[in-house]
């Protein structure tokens, strides 16, 4: 029994932001680009994912804390500090590419579920959206921030995957340490890709809202105005941030390790989408890891969906000066569900165009491509800004980790546009 007046920190009640934010990343789209990776390239791409961790973690740190320390969304903090016409722009590449995504992770999620359910993949698919939409709306962030936490954990059936069909950890050490590649146009690409895929803007936006949703919901005052909470906020920031980014690293290696395992190993390298490799798995693997592998797409799904549309909304609700946050109620912040409703009901209803839903992948790694550079180094200057950080701009490690991510996008970026 603690004594009184102690204060102990649990490192796991600090997971909150971070840890749903990370687990997003993990989305429908982005397993079909590590499926894609495992089954072209065998373990010869899992030195990206453990390359990407310390730039992902610190620059989602960085996002979380400009947040807390100034009481402000990034949007909101752009919009102070930088050009309407910069402002502006960075908010409309975000909704496009955020619509496209989601239109890409509805269809892969009612195409996993007709392959689970054997029910059409159409109807599927709206009924994901429908759910996804109302869990947004209609439960308070309160409680649906719980419900994102438990969802979390239908990425580690991808975990259980690799259990099941077994990797040699030799060959995985001596492919992480001496990868053998070509460096031609198509493993370029494909770096690039797991690069855009890992790097997002949206995941920026989000774990900034949901800082200032935290805020709200706990009566707590900016850390440039309470200094005295920013030891412990910093600490919880740090352990969430690296915290959550690992778990989306773990994840993201293990679907590799599961599809160079199985499609590779048995000359299986064309993927199309995450239900192709769920499906090709089937008889490699067996029923049960083809199962686990088409739940984790809709589970993954209904985590990064609402994450894709609701960092939208915040961000151009931030840029309008309307209310926002998931804990209001929809008469409370009508421009705001407003903004999420139709990110949804627009991305659902591209599934019954003519529009390719892996087009929809496709040129949403472009327009994030586009957006991810510029919006790095508006961050990293508002991140230097004391007038938004007040004591607590960043620290030279930060910094230096920082602008070394957006130098590392702006290479992908630029290898991207040269290879299209």
């Amino acid at each position: 029994m603690s004594k009184p007046g102690r204060h102990h920190f649990n490192p796991f009640g600090a997971l909150g932001p971070g840890l749903i934010t990370g687990a997003a990343d993990d989305d429908p789209s982005g397993i079909t680009t590590y499926s894609q990776a495992g089954a072209q390239f065998g373990f010869q791409m899992l030195w990206t994912v453990l390359i990407t961790y310390p730039f992902l973690a610190v620059f989602q740190l960085i996002c979380a804390e400009t947040a807390r320390v100034s009481g402000r969304g990034l949007a909101a903090n752009i919009k102070t500090s930088f050009s309407p016409f910069i402002l502006h722009a960075v908010v409309v590449l975000l909704l496009v590419a955020n619509t496209l995504n989601i239109a890409a992770d509805l269809a892969a999620m009612g195409a996993a579920a007709e392959l689970a359910t054997g029910l059409n993949h159409h109807a599927m698919t709206v009924t994901m959206a429908l759910l996804t939409l109302g869990l947004q709306v209609f439960v308070p962030y309160h409680r649906y921030v719980s419900l994102l936490k438990w969802l979390t954990l239908a990425l580690f059936a991808y975990v259980a995957v690799v259990i099941i069909v077994g990797v040699s950890p030799a060959a995985v050490t001596a492919a992480v340490l001496h990868p053998t590649l070509q460096f031609d146009t198509r493993t370029a690409t494909m770096i690039v890709a797991i690069l855009g895929t890992t790097i997002s803007p949206y995941l920026f936006f989000w774990q900034s809202a949901q800082e200032i949703e935290e805020m709200g919901l706990h009566h707590r005052r900016p850390l440039r105005d309470a200094p005295r909470s920013a030891r412990a906020e910093l600490r919880r920031m740090q352990i969430d941030s690296w915290g959550g980014m690992g778990v989306t690293h773990v994840i993201s290696l293990s679907i590799m390790l599961a599809t160079a395992a199985t499609l590779h190993a048995h000359g299986i390298t064309r993927i199309d989408s995450a239900a192709d490799a769920a499906e090709a798995l089937r008889p490699l693997a067996g029923d049960f890891a083809f199962g686990l592998f088409a739940l984790g797409i809709i589970g993954t799904g209904l985590l990064a969906v609402p994450v894709l549309a609701g960092s939208a909304a915040y961000a151009l609700s931030e840029t309008m000066g309307w209310r926002a946050g998931l804990e209001l109620q929809p008469a409370e912040a009508r421009g705001f569900y407003g903004l999420i409703a139709a990110a949804i009901v627009t991305a659902m209803l591209m599934n019954f165009s003519s529009i390719d839903p892996i087009s929809a992948l496709f040129w949403s790694a472009v327009v994030n491509g586009m957006v991810a550079v510029p919006v790095m180094i508006v961050i990293m200057l508002l991140a230097r800004k004391h007038s938004v950080m007040g004591q607590f701009t960043l620290s030279r490690w930060h910094a230096f980790t920082g602008w070394a991510a957006t130098a590392l996008m702006a290479v992908a970026s630029a290898v991207m546009f040269l290879t299209l």
